[in-house]
């Protein structure tokens, strides 16, 4: 299972909304801008966000977006959950209609598709918005080098 574009652009919303925590609402055109998604699009994606519980919204000139919980309550793996629906590394694996298997029983992948999900869900569910924001400094502080000192 590959996450969809669309839900890697929630995530990169939601993302950036954890990096400006405390700035207040931030507009769509700035989290388009800085995160490389197509306005239109992640306005309707915003709008889903909305819905889910995961970002709240300001009208009027100083509005924008922002998050609805703690950086530190969303998971990637809820995130994928809403947007994509269940998680599963093939089609068959995942529930739900038309995702029945003619090998139903009889599959020898069921336990290999079974340990993969197992671990998708371990990687996803364990990594939060602020564990991202935490990883972004990290890496920005890595490339600007060690401090110079004399």
């Amino acid at each position: 299972m590959a996450v969809t574009q669309k839900c890697q652009y929630a995530l990169r919303a939601l993302f950036e909304l954890a990096l400006r925590k405390g700035d207040g609402p931030v507009p769509a055109g700035d989290i388009a801008e800085k995160q490389a998604i197509p306005k239109r699009f992640l306005e309707v994606i915003l709008h889903q966000l909305r819905q889910g519980g995961f970002v709240d919204s300001q009208r009027g000139k100083d509005g924008g977006f922002y998050l609805a919980r703690p950086a530190e309550d969303v998971t990637v793996g809820e995130v994928i959950r809403f947007m994509d629906g269940p998680i599963g590394p093939v089609d068959c694996h995942r529930e739900g209609p038309g995702q029945e298997c003619p090998l139903r029983g009889d599959c020898v992948f069921k336990g290999v598709w079974d340990e993969a999900g197992k671990a998708l869900e371990r990687v996803y569910d364990t990594r939060t918005l602020k564990d991202l924001t935490a990883e972004k400094s990290r890496l920005e502080q890595e490339a600007a080098g060690p401090p110079y000192v004399i």
